[in-house]
């Protein structure tokens, strides 16, 4: 995942904002409570459970409502996961849900969901302001100019609220929910629990206009559970989203479906199926204390939902004014009160012309819906597909299984089908509309094959915007050259290197041939052949390529040089090395690594074990000496990362392990590692490990590998002429060793990897 910042957020913008959509001009400041936890959980509980919850009951049963409670909460739930799972795995800026999808999928889709989702926020606060003026006519009967009057003045009080101070309007909604806490046990205390009134499943098709089938019941309760992106959306106001998302987020799912997988026991002990069904407002004929202690909650949950969109849609045309896909001043910040006040007054503004032109909010409440499951659908497919991409750079501190996060995006668009199939092809088309737009690119007519034209078009576009893109650490992934002059002899170093690149990487095998092409020498295209044999038999998926060389030792530099194609060029290169080899052959890897240092490639030297161990899965064990994040320290953590996600080290534990020479450099040496291994996000246990003055360092690194599956060391640059001296030196040393990973990091990365 990448969330590098476009070339229009490159230092503070007009915005007040850097880089990494922070606000410049007010620090973060709100906590996981206020900030996330208390919206989130008053948009779930809002008018849905008054209105329509005992509706649901009469039509489904007890059971059956359950389970439609419980479909829906898993959805969300999952969403919830996913979300936390983004927001972990980088820091979150202003923006929420824009924020995420457009650093996972790119500007043009982000703008493509973030611009429907400002739009759906501020229609949301121009429904929600008519829902809070609808509730008077439970007491009084209001002319409709008169609730279209109300509707607008509830608009206007709520952008002056929020304009004035986000920390105060969220402390607002706190005695809110109180009122909706008190409403709930007023209900459950006015209940008569001699038995249940309605059947535990059905009737589903109860005659009359308010009888419904089970997905008719379901699409009319999901909106209740869709407030999960009212704690993502002011995410650039927080102290620690990363760890406020998922706390406030995940907490505020599981009180709403605590509540909501209650409700369905509770309202069928209250009342009969068919006055379920034919009463809206059964909630005040039942509660204690009647409509008195029931509508100040109700009015309550729709005012805090108001307040979250109010809150929510400045900060995304924030974000994505910041990224220049809306004019920059749209986005600008309040000096004074670090607020984005002029998209507030703009979101007020519009929200109030809605509510002035609109006479019926009715079908554009299910727009807005569906707008707002496109999201949920979004975050869902990004942590989908971040986790089956499996990017070195996610390292999220919540994972969340692919499946899991699958389900949630196919359960998120089923729903939007559910809820108003006609309204989600106008949400999809609308967006396919404004990616195109943003894009303005189209793909160039192939001939031939319609399948293998559309693959070459889409492998054209793909190497165009790979050349163009800007590449950065977060993305770094080893495409490993592997040159051997045996292949059947390099076959361990060839895996080792499919291991490094989780299977996803790319790897190119050359097998480098002594000969001449003058026709008289070996055949490249028989060698290529018997070569793809041997790795298809050996179920290795490497490129395999062949070079014909009068000086096969010689030509390294010049096939690293020249491999590769369109902008997916190795940056790694690996030999095999075996302790009979001697250290003239290793002295020859360690000047050949002196040569890619200066082609800016990496260079791997991978020794087989002797004997291989059998070992059962998670039992296997990485040792990495570590010498510093400079001195190869960062590639080493890396690789030895990506190799316990592979399926062949999945589970095993990295031990990182430092040799210093006194107590003073082991205390040095310690805080050095607290301070790095918490941010790379690596599960790695520390053994920093005083060598006594009289030992060999070489005999303390034998000593502390032996139970290692993999030793990890750095590889050396000794001055040139002395390769000869440091080799004999390794040798030595790897004598000793099970099987060992010479790392040197050259690349354009180096020391910024983690």
């Amino acid at each position: 995942m990448s969330d590098a910042a476009s070339p229009a957020m490159k230092g503070p913008g007009p915005s007040g904002m850097g880089p990494d959509g922070a606000g410049t001009l007010g620090a973060p400041k709100l906590g996981t409570f206020i900030g996330v936890f208390t919206p989130t959980v008053l948009t779930i509980l809002g008018v849905i459970m008054y209105l329509r919850m005992g509706w649901v009951v009469g039509n489904a049963g007890m059971v059956g409502a359950f389970l439609i409670v419980l479909l829906a909460n898993s959805i969300t739930l999952v969403t919830a996961l996913s979300m936390s799972s983004l927001a972990t795995n980088m820091r979150v800026g202003v923006g929420g849900a824009y924020f995420l999808i457009s650093r996972s999928f790119g500007l043009e889709v982000g703008g493509a969901i973030g611009i429907p989702l400002y739009l759906s926020q501020v229609l949301s606060v121009a429904l929600y302001a008519y829902g809070l003026a609808e509730i008077t006519t439970l007491v009084v009967d209001v002319p409709p100019l008169v609730l279209k009057v109300m509707a607008c003045a509830i608009i206007v009080g709520v952008t002056v609220v929020a304009a004035k101070s986000t920390e105060m309007t969220l402390k607002a909604q706190i005695p809110i929910m109180g009122l909706i806490a008190i409403s709930i046990l007023a209900f459950v205390f006015g209940v008569d629990w001699h038995g249940p009134q309605v059947p535990y499943f059905g009737p589903w098709t109860a005659a009359g206009p308010m009888g419904a089938g089970f997905w008719e019941v379901f699409a009319v309760f999901f909106p209740a559970v869709t407030g999960v992106l009212t704690g993502l959306s002011l995410s650039g106001d927080l102290e620690d989203p990363s760890r406020s998302i998922p706390m406030g987020v995940i907490s505020a799912v599981v009180v709403g479906s605590v509540v909501y997988l209650s409700l369905p026991f509770v309202l069928g002990h209250a009342a009969g199926g068919e006055l379920l069904r034919g009463d809206n407002l059964i909630w005040t004929r039942v509660a204690v204390g009647g409509a008195w202690l029931v509508l100040p909650g109700m009015a309550g949950a729709v005012l805090s939902s108001a307040f979250g969109s109010i809150l929510s849609a400045p900060r995304t045309l924030q974000a994505l004014a910041d990224d220049a896909l809306v004019p920059r001043a749209l986005g600008e910040l309040d000096e004074e009160t670090g607020e984005p006040l002029f998209g507030v007054r703009l979101s007020g503004g519009l929200a109030f012309l809605v509510a002035l032109l609109l006479p019926d909010l009715n079908a554009v409440a299910s727009t807005v819906t569906v707008f707002f499951l496109t999201t949920y659908g979004a975050l869902n497919g990004v942590a989908f597909l971040e986790t089956l991409i499996g990017d070195p750079s996610f390292r999220p501190r919540i994972r969340v299984g692919w499946a899991f996060s699958l389900f949630g995006a196919v359960g998120c668009f089923g729903a939007m089908f559910l809820i108003n199939p006609l309204a989600c092809v106008f949400a999809l088309l609308f967006e396919a509309g404004i990616f195109l737009f943003l894009s303005r690119r189209s793909l160039e007519t192939t001939w031939g094959d319609a399948r293998s034209g559309l693959l070459l078009t889409g492998a054209r576009f793909a190497l165009l915007q790979l050349r163009a893109t800007r590449q950065d650490p977060r993305n770094w992934r080893p495409h490993v050259l592997v040159l051997s002059e045996d292949i059947k002899e390099d076959l361990p170093a060839l895996e080792m290197a499919e291991q490094v690149g989780q299977h996803r990487g790319i790897v190119t095998l050359v097998h480098v041939v002594a000969g001449e092409l003058d026709g008289s020498g070996p055949r490249p295209d028989e060698i290529l052949a018997q070569d793809r044999r041997l790795l298809d038999a050996e179920h290795m998926k490497a490129f395999a390529e062949v070079a014909v060389c009068p000086e096969p030792r010689g030509a390294a530099a010049v096939i690293a040089q020249a491999n590769g194609m369109a902008g997916l060029q190795s940056n790694t290169v690996m030999f095999g090395y075996r302790i009979e080899q001697g250290s003239e052959r290793l002295a020859e890897l360690v000047a050949l690594s002196a040569q890619m240092t200066t082609l800016h490639k990496s260079t791997l030297v991978y020794l087989p074990p002797a004997m291989v161990k059998r070992r059962g899965a998670g039992e296997q064990c990485i040792v990495l000496w570590w010498a510093g994040k400079q001195n190869n320290g960062d590639l080493m953590l890396l690789l030895a990362h990506l190799l316990t996600v592979s399926s062949e080290w999945r589970g095993a534990r990295i031990q990182l392990k430092s040799v210093v020479d006194d107590e003073a450099q082991a205390a040095e040496r310690s805080r050095e590692l607290d301070q790095l291994l918490p941010e790379v996000r690596i599960d790695v246990s520390v053994h920093v490990i005083e060598k006594p003055a009289e030992r060999p360092v070489r005999k303390v690194i034998a000593e502390h590998s032996q139970d290692a599956d993999l030793v990890m060391l750095g590889l050396g640059t000794p001055p040139k002429g002395q390769e000869a001296v440091y080799a004999e030196r390794m040798v030595e040393l790897l004598e000793e060793l099970p099987a060992t990973l010479l790392v040197r990091n050259a690349g354009e990365f180096k020391g910024k990897l983690l």
